[in-house]
């Protein structure tokens, strides 16, 4: 018989990741996905999301730094089963700056391009009731539930 000992640090770390685990299976991304939220692929970084569930909605939320609404779009494939965000907007640069005689002496700010990201939409999702709206660098999209189905009572005569 084997056993596993996990010391403090390891423990309190596999405990902190199972809410994770959990928002995975219910919004899994696509393979390609991770890769791009963890800055691999080839589409430069990726953009992380926060997912919100309320009672009666999903909420994701995305940085999307210098991107406009017209840059970004949203929509749902699969049969109505992935929300699909995707821009090839750049963000501009002061390129202004430059014509003056002026120059970047260091670029950090990561610049988004092609970004795609997929996510399967949970089952009481209504893929028809989505609204989505970009103000101040901030991309919001809001997915309402179905409601829930009503407990149906069916009466049997009893002979």
């Amino acid at each position: 018989m084997s056993r596993v000992v996990l010391d403090g640090d390891h423990l309190v770390s596999h405990l902190l990741n199972f809410p994770e685990s959990v928002e995975k299976l219910a919004f899994s991304s696509r393979p390609h996905d991770a890769a791009a939220a963890a800055g691999e692929g080839k589409g430069g970084a990726g953009i992380p999301a926060d997912i919100l569930e309320t009672p009666k909605e999903y909420v994701f939320y995305f940085d999307v730094p210098g991107l406009s609404k017209s840059d970004v779009q949203v929509t749902v494939e699969d049969d109505q089963k992935s929300l699909v965000i995707r821009s090839n907007g750049k963000r501009k640069r002061e390129d202004a700056v430059e014509d003056e005689g002026c120059k970047y002496v260091r670029l950090e700010r990561r610049v988004p391009r092609n970004l795609t990201r997929k996510f399967r939409l949970p089952d009481d999702a209504n893929p028809s009731a989505i609204s989505a709206k970009c103000e101040n660098g901030v991309l919001t999209i809001t997915v309402e539930k179905l409601p829930a189905p009503k407990p149906r009572m069916v009466k049997v005569a009893i002979n």
